[in-house]
């Protein structure tokens, strides 16, 4: 499959497995495949919690009926070999997850979006791509927030193998520097076969762990990944020689809840969007005033935001 990266290939959709892991290409140059880059918000000189705000105003939205931007989208995907089965194979910044990395984008995801459905790790990781590019790249926000491949740390693959699960994640913090200063480590986690979606942020500095979840319950729904985190946030410092000062601390954040079965995914993209907007490394236990609930235009300004960027670099 190698050979045909960059190329549309015609796939079955019986053999695309959303929850499956996504290797990496470290030998691949990043960025071959998209034919052009979407100029960075972040390298202007605003306050970077303003730049998500304002990079959405020209986009019109209407709750409960599609944008103009994702009617344009959708339109060109009628006109693609996507919907005949065709994929897009899309290399994301190594700066992302802290190592090359690629995506395959299928008609399924797309209708993801346009439908409001349950969301796959294809988009979860495309929006998280868009917020990288647009608020974080060129700025010290890179230094501040960090995530993590939820292709790489999810329920499915701790219970095939917690040890290489655990390792993953050490690589990842090893990949991000000393982190002695406060900074936060995004996790979008999934409880496996296209299942749950919650936010797992980690402050390596401080030994906190922030659980967010859109509905109601805590961390003790996952033990086997609370034991994955808390494993690996001590191996880590081990191999730092930093002291364990204290055990590690999880905060359930009492964040926005959703009121349906599909707006998990939806919910995990926007807790990240705001703390990153806001520039938070203390997550409010109560959450953010700002953002108390949520309503559909907040969810459909993500929706537009991303088919944006999708247009913008090209990918259809």
């Amino acid at each position: 499959m190698r050979d045909a990266v960059g190329s549309f290939v015609g796939w079955p959709s019986d053999l695309i497995f959303p929850d499956a892991e996504t290797p990496t290409r470290p030998t691949h140059k990043v960025g071959k495949g998209i034919s052009r880059r979407f100029e960075s918000v972040a390298s202007q000189k605003e306050f970077p919690g303003r730049k998500l705000k304002s990079a959405a105003k020209d986009i019109p939205t209407t709750s409960g009926t599609k944008s103009q931007i994702m009617m344009r989208l959708e339109k060109m995907m009628d006109e693609s070999d996507i919907m005949h089965w065709a994929i897009r194979s899309i290399d994301f910044d190594e700066g992302v997850f802290g190592a090359a990395h690629f995506e395959i984008i299928a008609k399924e995801d797309m209708q993801q979006l346009f439908e409001h459905d349950e969301l796959g790790i294809a988009v979860i990781h495309t929006y998280i791509w868009y917020m990288y590019v647009t608020l974080m790249r060129g700025t010290e926000l890179c230094n501040r927030f960090n995530f993590i491949a939820a292709s790489r740390i999810n329920a499915t693959l701790i219970t095939k193998n917690p040890t290489s699960v655990k390792n993953d994640l050490v690589d990842r913090f090893m990949a991000a520097g000393d982190n002695t200063t406060p900074s936060l480590y995004f996790l979008p986690f999934n409880s496996g076969n296209g299942g749950h979606w919650v936010l797992v942020a980690m402050d390596l500095s401080r030994l906190i762990v922030y659980y967010l979840d859109s509905l109601s319950g805590d961390w003790s729904k996952y033990p086997s990944m609370k034991k994955t985190v808390d494993a690996a946030i001590i191996k880590f410092r081990s191999k730092k020689n930093y002291r364990n000062r204290k055990d590690i601390t999880w905060v359930r954040v009492q964040c926005p809840q959703q009121n349906n079965s599909v707006d998990c995914g939806f919910f995990v993209l926007r807790f990240m969007r705001d703390i990153i907007a806001l520039n938070h490394i203390d997550i409010p236990k109560m959450y953010f005033e700002e953002y108390k609930s949520y309503s559909i235009a907040h969810l459909d300004e993500m929706k537009d935001e991303l088919c944006q960027f999708i247009v913008d670099q090209r990918i259809i």
